[in-house]
């Protein structure tokens, strides 16, 4: 199933496999994503959270939630006959962001999960890809009864730059998802660009000199 044309032949070369994570607060949705979009039956390490997460995990704003996971979630989506996506689902929870530096090896880009009941667990993601260097997208999962802000207010909350996009969708639906991967694509393309704009540049000045 396409969903992007990567036709253009002055795009940028991209892998065929392009590793992204689906990353975000505990309870962003970031499951419910990767089994939404991926082509695959996706591999999920979920467990019932037990009495020894008492104290330890804040539930609030989702309290009736009675899985969590332990060390990833994974799909694969084709984008375009030329690009596939491998998506690995990060742990939410505090506890278990060791894992967070294993899952990024190779990692070109990411989709920061938002959830506006809980804004501020997007935090440690965005400051994380930030440190990196990782390209990614905030994509605000639009739960029911949740407060609705707009994406320039979601920008301005988690102070983001300006070249990062902020996307709203719901992590249940298909085509929802799709829409927040395709956004990362592009946005890497575009990193990859000027990138090469800048390379290119810097060459002619020392051609030049």
């Amino acid at each position: 199933m396409a969903f992007a044309d990567s036709s253009s032949a002055d795009a940028p070369v991209l892998p065929a496999a392009l590793k992204v994570l689906i990353a975000g607060g505990f309870g962003a949705g970031k499951t419910t994503m990767v089994g939404s979009i991926s082509e695959i039956t996706p591999l999920s390490t979920e467990e019932v959270m037990t009495e020894a997460s008492l104290g330890v995990d804040d539930l609030s704003g989702v309290e009736n939630k009675t899985t969590t996971t332990v060390a990833l979630d994974f799909g694969r989506i084709t984008i375009s006959p030329e690009l596939v996506l491998y998506l690995f689902g990060t742990p939410g929870q505090e506890r278990f962001w060791f894992m967070w530096n294993e899952l990024a090896a190779g990692a070109l880009g990411a989709v920061v999960l938002a959830d506006t009941r809980r804004l501020e667990t997007c935090f440690p993601s965005v400051d994380f890809f930030e440190r990196r260097g990782i390209p990614f997208v905030v994509a605000v999962n639009c739960f029911d009864g949740a407060p609705n802000y707009t994406g320039t207010e979601i920008r301005k909350a988690v102070d983001l730059a300006e070249d990062v996009p902020v996307v709203l969708g719901d992590a249940r639906d298909r085509t929802s998802c799709a829409h927040m991967l395709i956004t990362l694509v592009q946005h890497i393309m575009r990193r990859r660009e000027s990138a090469q704009v800048r390379e290119t540049a810097t060459q002619s000045t020392a051609t030049m000199g």
